[in-house]
């Protein structure tokens, strides 16, 4: 029996119903009595201190010149064989053929399935696991891999440190549609209660992935959802992927958490909040330099100085410019002064000032005096 036939409906049990006892089968949702809130009650390892998602905070994230490109393995001969798509009535899963792989890290890994995580469709609201300096994002995609170089199968290395690698793509939304997430949500409506699942054509799930696999941040964690196994080594990239917002809406719309013959509950808000990052150590693959990325503290901070700012020049420029119309006005004032009041002069004599004023001395001739005015 191949991979898949043999960890899939382990897996689906493992993520829809679990175990707390011998006997005891408890169901999870994410809200209420059996929420997320609830989990580390019944499931004890969702209590633990390395859990998953976490934001991370891009300015205390290390550097870390070890971590290489990942390198896909198969993810686009995905050959002639279609694949399966699945409500679990928690989210929508394709399993993934056992051919397809992941190099690039400490051990091979061998894929198994991916699924996704939305909001609701409300404005501002999140819909990712993972956030980025207390951002979220619309959606979140997660393939899902275990290691098949110490470990037999998925059942076995999900319960252990080591046993699992899971990289996370954050997805926004965007005026175009995103092509390859069609061969997903085309499908939506065949599946749309708990339980249902159908056969699509297989595709290339690389296209799925951001272009650059280069840029990510590493960190040691668990599952999102329960038993919350303490086993995942993620990878969350920083590139993110785009969909339309019709598809956004499709995938926050078509599907339901209930099963056919029950009350209808739509499939929304599937996503865990961020967990406490405890003691660990969120790696980076390239240097912080080269995102300088400020925290909602520091731009608050930015934006009172630019104001303060603003208001300290106006008051200058105020004070200038009085001081300026101030200075001008002195100056001016004194060279007001009355116009002289005209003398009356006596007839006759205004005709001999001019004679004389007008009249050229010759060489040698005594000038007549000039009449003093009256």
């Amino acid at each position: 029996m191949d991979l898949v036939g043999l960890s899939l409906p382990l897996l689906l049990v493992f993520w829809q119903w679990t175990t707390t006892t011998g006997a005891a089968v408890t169901y999870w949702t994410y809200t209420g009595s059996v929420g997320q809130s609830k989990w580390a009650e019944y499931f004890p390892d969702c209590g633990g201190k390395a859990q998953s998602p976490v934001d991370v905070a891009t300015v205390q994230s290390q550097y870390d010149p070890s971590l290489g490109p990942l390198t896909p393995l198969g993810y686009s001969q995905h050959g002639n064989k279609p694949f399966s798509l699945y409500n679990n009535g928690h989210t929508v899963v394709v399993p993934l053929p056992g051919w397809m792989g992941l190099g690039g890290l400490p051990w091979q890994f061998t894929a198994v399935q991916m699924h996704l995580h939305w909001g609701n469709g409300a404005p501002e609201a999140g819909g990712s696991e993972h956030t980025i300096n207390g951002q979220s994002s619309a959606a979140e995609l997660h393939v899902v891999h275990y290691n098949s170089e110490l470990y037999p199968n998925m059942s076995v290395a999900m319960t252990q440190q080591d046993g699992l690698a899971v990289l996370g793509v954050l997805i926004e939304t965007g005026e175009e549609a995103n092509q390859a997430f069609w061969n997903i949500l085309n499908y939506l409506g065949r599946i749309r209660h708990a339980g249902q699942s159908v056969s699509i054509p297989a595709f290339d799930v690389q296209s799925l992935l951001p272009s650059d696999l280069g840029r990510y941040y590493r960190y040691n964690g668990s599952l999102t959802t329960p038993p919350c196994f303490q086993s995942v080594l993620w990878t969350l990239f920083t590139e993110t992927v785009k969909i339309s917002h019709t598809q956004l809406m499709k995938l926050e719309t078509v599907l339901y958490a209930s099963k056919e013959d029950a009350d209808r509950v739509v499939m929304q808000d599937n996503y865990r909040t961020p967990q406490p990052l405890n003691d660990r150590t969120i790696l980076s693959s390239f240097p912080l330099e080269s995102v300088k990325v400020y925290t909602a503290g520091e731009i608050t901070a930015i934006v009172i100085g630019a104001l303060c700012g603003c208001v300290g020049l106006a008051v200058i420029v105020r004070f200038i410019v009085k001081t300026i119309r101030s200075t001008s006005s002195w100056d001016v004032l004194p060279s007001v002064r009355p116009a002289p009041v005209p003398r009356t002069k006596e007839p006759g004599k205004e005709l001999k000032q001019d004679v004389a004023l007008n009249t050229t001395s010759e060489p040698g001739k005594k000038e007549d005096p000039v009449p003093s005015s009256v």
